[in-house]
């Protein structure tokens, strides 16, 4: 069966690299496109596409979905929650790769996606390096109590802390939350030097130009230290193929699941 999949900020920096993916995919079809800074045009004469005489919408609607199966969300926080809301409403199913959305944003849609009986697969960041750093750092947090979370990204990245160091945070919460030697309202001095707590987790935000995206955790026990890392080089290149994955995958199931290593066998 061939999955027909509509882009949200297909023209992205992200975006443009996974509507490419689509567009090669022998098991996809593009058959719908969202940017508002290139509405009007085709994909073909913005991406170079052979073949796509795709018109560009300027939002997500029902017309924009009508013909789709999947929308993959790629566009800003700002937008994003009425643009799941709105692909559910029109009975489509929704990968996420916007980062931003809250624990209590996910509920919400958890409810109408099961409420709708679609799949939602939310996944901060597609790359498999990062797939490991969570699997690698929910084994490590069942025998070291105490961590910290550093997300880095380039200076102009508005949400923080990023969907990698949020998920990250959200996936160790369901094991235990970390311990603090000194508890932070005996801080002395400025708290938010501190960082903040994000279900059971202290997360920092490093946001400054020459980075891309990196997401780390250091572990801490006496004398002796565990870091575990993930950086991203400057091409879109290593999301494309969890994200071509996390389409095929999210109408194998109800409801909202986070990461995507819930739709791999990493056992």
């Amino acid at each position: 069966m061939t999955l027909k999949v509509c882009v949200a900020g297909a023209t992205g920096w992200a975006g443009s690299a996974l509507t490419r993916g689509i567009h090669l995919a022998e098991d996809m079809e593009l058959a719908g496109a969202v940017s508002r800074t290139n509405k009007g045009k085709t994909i073909h004469e913005v991406l170079g596409l052979d073949g796509s005489d795709l018109v560009i919408s300027e939002s997500v609607s029902k017309d924009s979905l009508s013909n789709c199966d999947v929308m993959v969300e790629y566009t800003n926080l700002d937008v994003a929650k009425k643009n799941i809301f709105t692909a559910l409403d029109a009975g489509v199913h929704v990968v996420v790769g916007t980062s931003g959305l809250s624990n209590e944003d996910y509920a919400e849609i958890d409810k109408k996606a099961t409420d709708r009986k679609l799949g939602v697969l939310a996944v901060g960041n597609f790359a498999l390096t990062v797939v490991l750093l969570q699997k690698f750092s929910e084994i490590a947090a069942r025998y070291i109590p105490q961590w910290e979370i550093i997300d880095y990204a380039h200076d102009d990245k508005k949400d923080s802390p990023s969907g990698t160091a949020r998920e990250l945070a959200y996936r160790l919460s369901k094991i235990r939350p970390s311990e603090l030697t000194v508890p932070l309202d005996q801080t002395k001095g400025a708290i938010e030097a501190r960082g903040t707590r994000i279900t059971g987790s202290q997360v920092h935000s490093v946001r400054l130009p020459g980075y891309t995206i990196s997401a780390e955790i250091i572990f801490g026990m006496p004398d002796q230290k565990l870091t575990i890392r993930h950086d991203a080089g400057s091409s879109a290149q290593p999301y494309v193929d969890g994200a071509l994955l996390a389409i095929r995958k999210v109408n194998t199931f109800i409801g909202v699941r986070r990461g995507l290593d819930q739709v791999l066998d990493l056992n």
